[in-house]
C-alpha cells in the first residue's frame, strides 16, 4: 500500500504555501469588503429595500463560511494546477476576490445601487469563469464554490430589487 510518494512529498510545500497564499488573499478581501460595509448609515437605512432581504446579522453568518470555501477552493486547485493553467487560475481567483471588495466600496461608500449592480453582474461572471477554471485543476474545489456563486446570484437580485425601488440613489 502506498500512501505518500515521493512526488506527492515533493509537492506538498508548494500546496501549503497555495494555501497559505490564497487564505491571506480572501482574509484581505474580507477585511477591505467589511472596512466599506456602513449598515447603520442614515442612508442605508433609508433605502427602500425588499422584505426578503436577509437581516443584517445573517450577512456575516453567511460570508464566513463562504470566504473559508473560496480559500480552501483556491489553495487546492492552484496547489494542483500547473503552468499556464495555474496562471490563468490566479489571475482568475484575483479579479474575482477585487470584484468581491469592490462591490461593498461602489454601493456603500459611492452609495450607488446602480453601479454595484454593475459590479455584481461583473462578479456573477467572474465566478463562472473561476469556477470553470477551478473544475479543470480540481472538482471538488470547484463544488466548493458552488454556494458562492449561488449566494452571489441572490445577491444580484437583491441589489437589482434595491436599484429598482431606489432610482435616485
Amino acid at each position: 500500500m502506498r500512501l505518500i510518494s515521493e512526488g506527492d512529498r515533493a509537492g506538498r510545500p508548494e500546496l501549503w504555501r497555495a494555501y497559505a497564499c490564497t487564505a491571506a488573499a480572501v482574509a484581505a478581501t474580507a477585511a477591505a469588503g467589511a472596512k466599506a460595509v456602513d449598515a447603520d448609515s442614515s442612508w442605508y437605512r433609508a433605502l427602500n429595500k425588499p422584505s426578503w432581504q436577509p437581516p443584517p446579522a445573517a450577512f456575516p453568518v453567511v460570508w464566513t463560511p463562504l470566504y473559508a470555501s473560496i480559500a480552501f477552493a483556491g489553495g487546492r486547485a492552484l496547489g494542483r494546477a500547473r503552468g499556464r493553467a495555474r496562471a490563468r487560475l490566479a489571475g482568475s481567483l484575483a479579479v474575482n476576490l477585487a470584484l468581491n471588495a469592490g462591490w461593498t466600496w461602489v454601493f456603500f461608500r459611492l452609495r450607488s445601487p446602480k453601479a454595484a449592480l454593475v459590479g455584481t453582474l461583473l462578479l456573477d461572471v467572474s465566478n463562472a469563469d473561476l469556477i470553470r477554471r477551478t473544475a479543470r485543476a480540481d472538482a471538488a474545489a470547484a463544488a466548493a464554490l458552488i454556494p458562492y456563486g449561488a449566494w452571489c446570484g441572490f445577491a444580484t437580485w437583491l441589489n437589482a430589487a434595491v436599484a429598482r425601488r431606489n432610482p435616485h440613489h
